[in-house]
C-alpha cells in the first residue's frame, strides 16, 4: 500500500513512531521531488536487511550529509558485507618503469587511408 501512495508517510499513524534518524531523514527528503517515494524505498530496506543495520546506515548518511537511497544502500552493504573488511591491504610499487618505450607507427595509419584515385570506403 505504502509503495503505491508514498504520501501516506506524512500522515500515517504507524509512521509517527519512527526512530529519530528515520524522521530526520524524512525531513531531509520531504522537500525534494520524489522524496516521499525515496523514503518508502529506504524504509522497505528493512524487509531485506536487519532493521538495526538500516538504522545505522541512515545515521551514517545523515552524518555524511548525503541523504540519498543510493548512499544509504552503499553504506548498508559496507556494514553487512563482512568480507570487505577482512581484505588485507595490498602493497603496490611506487612507480613502474618500462623496459622499452613504445614507438608510434604513424605509417600504419597512412596505409589505412584511401588513396587518391582509389575507391573510397563510403
Amino acid at each position: 500500500m505504502i509503495q503505491r501512495k508514498p504520501g501516506a508517510l506524512r500522515n500515517g499513524a504507524p509512521f509517527a513512531e519512527l526512530p529519530e534518524a528515520f524522521r530526520q531523514l524524512q525531513r531531509h527528503l520531504h522537500g525534494r521531488s520524489g522524496g516521499d517515494r525515496e523514503m518508502v524505498e529506504i524504509l522497505s530496506l528493512v524487509l531485506q536487511h536487519d532493521e538495526q543495520a538500516v538504522l545505522v546506515a541512515v545515521e551514517m548518511a545523515l552524518q555524511d550529509g548525503v541523504s540519498t537511497k543510493t548512499h544509504i544502500l552503499n553504506l548498508l552493504h559496507r556494514l553487512t558485507d563482512g568480507a570487505a573488511s577482512q581484505v588485507p591491504p595490498m602493497e603496490a610499487p611506487q612507480a613502474l618503469v618500462l623496459a622499452q618505450e613504445p614507438k608510434a607507427n604513424v605509417a600504419r595509419y597512412d596505409s589505412l587511408r584511401p588513396r587518391e584515385g582509389g575507391r573510397d570506403a563510403s
